[in-house]
């Protein structure tokens, strides 16, 4: 008799998003069936965290983290960090979905980083993981990162599209490095040349659902739709995770199993 597959953790979803609302239940049920045991839930903005929670106290297998992403700076309250130091205490969590973006248009920098330090050192006095998100904005974020104190518990850069010079010194400075199934795609040269040099103990992979769909042959052909559109599910990551086994010169046993010790060193006590 075979043993039973090793698990896996879905590193960064957002299950709280409106994409899933007439569909969540089975989108769990989905997940469940494919193995996914855990799903890290990344809140973005005041406005969803109390879906987070919820989402995490009515289902065991999600793993809730609280943050402010840089696309919401603008929209923050007066009270955004005690509310977030609020729900951070509320439930074990990590902080997330945090980080710097250049990539938007109408993005204000300053608020950008202040708000980006001030969840640093938020993560760093509770001892959290912290979920970050970086777009076109990699030499702001190492400049960042530099200045500031190191963390006492574990980072983790989310969808990962850095250039590969980066990995090793984040990943001295305790990083580690999440690939959505887009890696999968011919087309992200980058992002493929990365993943090949990210120390296989700082390696993890995600859906970052309902977003970053992967090519067909990586999804299953029943997911979760909204007005006409497939999107993204955790139940997708076997195949995401057979095709960068694939890709990285992995078998997939293998990879499964340094998957899932590498998630839960990173989560730390939030996944028992």
């Amino acid at each position: 008799m075979n043993p039973e597959p090793v698990g896996l953790i879905d590193s960064h979803v957002h299950l709280q998003d409106e994409a899933f609302a007439s569909d969540r239940a089975r989108v769990l049920q989905r997940a469940a069936a494919a193995g996914v045991r855990w799903m890290v839930c990344n809140g973005t903005c005041e406005a969803d965290w109390p879906a987070v929670l919820e989402l995490a106290r009515g289902h065991s297998g999600i793993v809730p983290c609280f943050g402010l992403h840089p696309w919401y700076v603008r929209q923050r309250s007066d009270q955004w960090l005690e509310r977030l130091e609020h729900y951070l205490g509320a439930i074990p969590s990590g902080v997330g979905e945090v980080g710097l973006d250049r990539w938007i248009a109408d993005r204000d920098e300053t608020a950008q980083e202040q708000v980006f330090l001030a969840q640093l050192e938020l993560a760093r006095s509770l001892r959290h993981p912290v979920m970050i998100h970086c777009l076109r904005a990699w030499d702001w974020l190492m400049t960042v990162l530099r200045r500031a104190t190191p963390l006492p518990a574990s980072m983790m850069i989310h969808a990962y599209g850095g250039p590969v010079d980066l990995i090793q010194p984040l990943a001295d400075m305790g990083a580690y490095f999440s690939f959505a199934g887009t890696v999968l795609d011919e087309s992200k040269v980058r992002a493929r040349q990365a993943i090949c040099q990210v120390p296989r103990d700082r390696l993890l992979i995600e859906t970052d659902a309902p977003d970053l769909l992967p090519p067909a042959p990586f999804r299953q052909p029943k997911t979760a739709a909204t007005a006409g559109r497939e999107v993204n599910e955790p139940a997708n990551l076997p195949a995401i995770l057979g095709g960068i086994a694939r890709l990285i010169g992995e078998t997939e046993p293998r990879l499964r199993a340094t998957l899932w010790d590498n998630g839960r060193r990173f989560l730390g006590g939030l996944a028992p």
